[in-house]
């Protein structure tokens, strides 16, 4: 202790022990006085003194146990850090939501996978080791990292501690790092054949689901190795780059490599990430002509991931859980908007050709027909319902009207009936052409509207920046293409023309005074048709 603060401490006891003897000799000479004249007082303040004494006493030791119990808490054994509630609230979140999308799936086999997939993402929220996988090319010396890894950190490798279907995995502790690592070494990517490419489909898969990734080089980035990497980065994975095999490199051309690598991820991955080192290097010959094996050289890796893991690791854990459980929702939505689209397609086509028959049948002005089958109201109701979207049929046809206005003004319906006019010149008798033409272009219209209809209830009842406008040219243009015409037409002969050509060769028969437009068979069957 230094003289200054031990004469500090000298002169404070004393100026202490000076108080405390002026104490006592002041209450002795205040009890003598009372004691002459008041017996029972000087007895009772006596009495007072003794109780604040023992207070005071036992306040001590209250206080000297309570500080000093820290001390043996210390021994038991630490928690484990929770995982960011925020984001696990996030992903829990995300996991209901993706289960009343899988509710809507029709796939039974799909829906279990995705079910299943959904109850492992709920197990890695309170699972409690980071995951970390090694990833690269196969010739990158991955397996050599991770027996260097494991060999330096946990002594001598033993057997795997468990064995994935594209790899070995491995548990370590690391100090400073509270929970368990599991390090899962994965085969290489870009390896030939059918074989290979599955291998590489399911490391990738093993990847996604990493807390960390350690992807592994031998050399610059190729580009086929440049993109797996930026991939992962763009979906939110944390990644280090290690650059191996640095003991067949000079040191000049080490250090060339090493900044062309630092260059080429600088976008997602910081310099600090990329690191070099030598996990499996060659044997030299000494002077003596004896073979040497120098050790891995692997610490700037180890140093690397205790610094990521000790101040990133609950992070990390909290941001895969939450990437999983966006991932699954995603491809859910995928799957569910795709089965909506086929059954609202279905819809589109049944009613396309429900109002072409209602023309045939009966043909009708050409604003008649724009409101009676190109824009249907029944139809803009069951699609809805597809999507989850009850309407109305007021509401149906509030919709019908304001595209089939939409129609009109682009010149739409004039368009259609040239298109389909010369699509049909060759197939339909000149006496029928002027019936087969307004309903063929009745089916063309209502599918340009329902197609329109699809992509509004896809986009939760929204036309989009470029609004109602831009929809419906843009399902014009899709549906006048060469290849989707020719389809039309044949459908078009075998739903409208055939059908029209029977029922006017039937206006021969007997019955003179029947007329196409009073037939009451085809008309109630369209009418069944177009109620069920």
């Amino acid at each position: 202790m230094p003289p200054s603060r031990l004469a500090l401490l000298i002169v404070g006891i004393v100026s202490i022990l000076g108080m405390m003897l002026w104490l006592i000799n002041s209450l002795y000479r205040l009890y003598i006085q009372i004691s002459f004249t008041a017996p029972f007082l000087a007895h009772l303040l006596l009495f007072l003194l003794i109780a604040l004494l023992v207070l005071a006493i036992w306040a001590f030791i209250h206080y000297v146990g309570v500080f000093s119990r820290p001390s043996r808490s210390r021994s038991t054994s630490r928690p484990l850090p929770e995982i960011p509630a925020v984001k696990t609230e996030a992903a829990e979140s995300n996991l209901k939501a993706v289960r009343r999308q899988v509710g809507q799936i029709q796939d039974e086999v799909t829906k279990r996978a995705l079910l299943e997939r959904s109850r492992e993402i709920e197990v890695s929220l309170a699972r409690g080791e980071l995951l970390v996988v090694i990833f690269g090319t196969g010739s990158a010396g991955k397996t050599s990292l991770v027996n260097a890894l494991i060999g330096r950190m946990v002594g001598k490798v033993g057997a795997p501690m468990g064995t994935t279907e594209v790899g070995e995995t491995y548990s370590l502790k690391l100090k400073g790092v509270p929970r368990e690592i599991v390090i899962t070494d994965t085969p290489g990517i870009l390896e030939a054949g059918i074989a290979g490419t599955k291998r590489e489909q399911l490391a990738r898969q093993l990847a996604t689901e990493a807390d960390l990734l350690v992807f592994v080089v031998d050399n610059d980035l190729r580009q086929s190795e440049y993109i797996p990497l930026e991939s992962l980065a763009q979906i939110g994975k944390r990644s280090l780059l290690v650059f191996n095999k640095i003991d067949l490199y000079t040191e000049v051309d080490r250090d060339l490599v090493l900044n062309r690598l630092k260059k080429q991820v600088k976008g997602f991955i910081t310099s600090s990430d990329v690191v070099a080192i030598a996990a499996n290097p060659q044997p030299v010959t000494l002077e003596s002509g004896e073979p040497y094996q120098p050790e891995p050289d692997i610490m700037p890796l180890i140093r690397r991931l205790a610094v990521v893991l000790r101040a990133e690791g609950e992070d990390l854990i909290a941001d895969n859980i939450l990437l999983q459980s966006q991932r699954l929702g995603e491809e859910a939505r995928r799957l569910l908007d795709t089965q909506r689209r086929r059954q609202s397609e279905k819809v589109v086509e049944r009613f396309q050709w429900i109002g072409a028959g209602v023309i045939a049948v009966t043909p009708l002005p050409v604003i008649d027909l724009l409101a009676t089958a190109a824009v249907n109201a029944q139809m803009v109701v069951e699609i809805g319902k597809i999507y989850g979207c009850e309407l109305n049929m007021e509401r149906g046809r509030e919709l019908a009207l304001s595209l089939g206005k939409t129609l009109a003004s682009l010149g739409i319906v004039k368009g259609a009936t040239e298109l389909v006019a010369t699509a049909l010149q060759f197939h339909v008798a000149t006496y029928l052409a002027g019936k087969a033409i307004q309903g063929v272009t009745a089916a063309y219209l209502t599918r340009i509207a329902g197609k329109s209809f699809i992509e509004y209830f896809r986009h939760n009842q929204d036309w989009g920046d470029g609004g109602i406008t831009e929809v419906v040219q843009q399902q014009f243009q899709l549906n006048r293409k060469d290849e989707f015409i020719k389809l039309f037409v044949q459908q078009a002969i075998a739903k409208v023309v055939k059908p029209l050509e029977a029922e006017f060769e039937g206006e021969d028969t007997p019955e003179p005074t029947k007329r196409l437009s009073d037939r009451p068979v085809p008309k109630k069957r369209i009418k069944d048709d177009y109620l069920g």
